[in-house]
């Protein structure tokens, strides 16, 4: 963290390959703190929009390749994405979104306690609930956004890989402004576990087609395409796409931890090379998030390989011997390519070079995975 810290101090601008026109109009909202929802025609584009993101899997670690250009996974660990069972003596591992101190849902692997009764999705999705029965096992300056006392009645997921989630009456005393802070934190965190796509909403037998406050359309089920953490202002959707990138920030125990945010940007652009490019502009100002690349930092090329890897080229002066790399920097291409791809695997180019050492001393000098459990962070 010390060398990016050192690298923010002194990064007055941020390069931008990708330039964005930004609407004046605010078409999200106010400069409020927190994140508005978009206005309901939006939000049904979104909602409707089919995308390519993808579950979470892997680890952040070299991938050997044999002879038939197989992947296989390795079992390198970092000390923010390590390899871990899901299922442990003291319960079962599971990837949540949580909001954090600065309005913003994150990933958050827990180690939940065992119930009798109660699944490992009935168990994330009760972890969201706000001062309930996991409150305890969450993270400082984390907390649940679904309202206190609400409760998961039923959960199935179908062959279709379709989650049908029922919840008690509860569930509809929330704030309006909460409202699509709710259904992406369930949707992301039941989207990442048993190959779940989608997820539909019922509450005390009755299948909602809308949330009840603010009226977000819920006449179909919701899937990672309707974004996460979406900027207070953006351009018109039309004739934009939406990518989503990783930015990083701290906990009030000062762990560094990764965060998700969708960007909009112009229709056409090559997806990924957009994704990269937003990554290198940087986060919203005063969100609470910190750029992970520098001022000097600019993309050459993303390629697709035909084993499956994608090959990121970027360029910066400030790391020309490919070593002690910041982390934060790495890691955060790494999330953003496989979040953006169908879980591909990822070789990072730097300066032309393809042997390069992270400050965590991770070597990514071999195609590399995005981790299985994000945000390991200690109570």
């Amino acid at each position: 963290m010390k060398t990016m810290q050192q690298i923010r101090g002194i990064s007055a601008v941020c390069l931008l390959a990708v330039p964005l026109a930004l609407s004046g109009c605010g078409l999200f909202g106010s400069e409020s703190a927190s994140i508005d929802a978009p206005p309901p025609e939006v939000e049904a584009q979104m909602l409707q929009t089919e995308g390519n993101n993808t579950l979470d899997s892997g680890v952040f670690g070299p991938v050997a390749q044999d002879d038939a250009q197989t992947a296989v996974k390795d079992s390198t660990k970092t000390k923010t994405a390590k390899a871990t069972d899901k299922t442990t003596a003291s319960g079962d591992r599971t990837t949540v979104y949580l909001e954090d101190g600065n309005g913003l849902l994150a990933p958050v692997s827990l180690n939940l306690p065992k119930s009798k009764d109660s699944s490992t999705l009935k168990n994330s999705l009760m972890a969201l609930v706000n001062k309930g029965e996991y409150a305890s096992s969450l993270p400082e300056g984390f907390q649940g956004i679904l309202p206190a006392g609400t409760e998961v009645q039923s959960i199935t997921v179908d062959k279709s890989n379709l989650a049908v989630v029922e919840f008690n009456s509860e569930f509809n005393n929330y704030d309006a402004a909460d409202e699509r802070k709710i259904l992406e934190a369930i949707t992301w965190t039941l989207t990442g576990q048993d190959d779940i796509k989608g997820v539909q909403f019922w509450v005390d037998g009755k299948k909602l087609t809308e949330m009840p406050l603010q009226g977000t359309p819920l006449d179909r089920p919701l899937s990672r395409t309707m974004g996460i953490n979406l900027p207070k202002q953006g351009p018109s959707l039309m004739n934009s796409s939406a990518v989503t990138v990783y930015f990083s920030t701290t906990s009030p125990d000062g762990i560094q931890y990764y965060v998700p945010v969708t960007r909009f940007v112009p229709a056409g652009q090559e997806q990924l090379t957009a994704a990269i490019n937003e990554l290198i502009a940087g986060p919203e100002s005063g969100d609470g998030l910190e750029m992970v690349m520098t001022q000097g930092t600019s993309l050459d090329s993303v390629e697709a390989g035909q084993n499956g890897v994608v090959t990121v080229s970027l360029n910066d002066d400030m790391f020309a011997d490919g070593k002690e790399v910041p982390a934060e920097l790495l890691e955060s291409v790494v999330l953003t390519v496989a979040q953006n791809t169908e879980d591909a695997l990822v070789q990072i180019r730097l300066n032309g070079k393809q042997s390069i050492t992270d400050t965590d001393n991770v070597d990514y000098s071999k195609p590399v995975s995005e981790p299985e459990f994000l945000n390991e962070l200690p109570l």
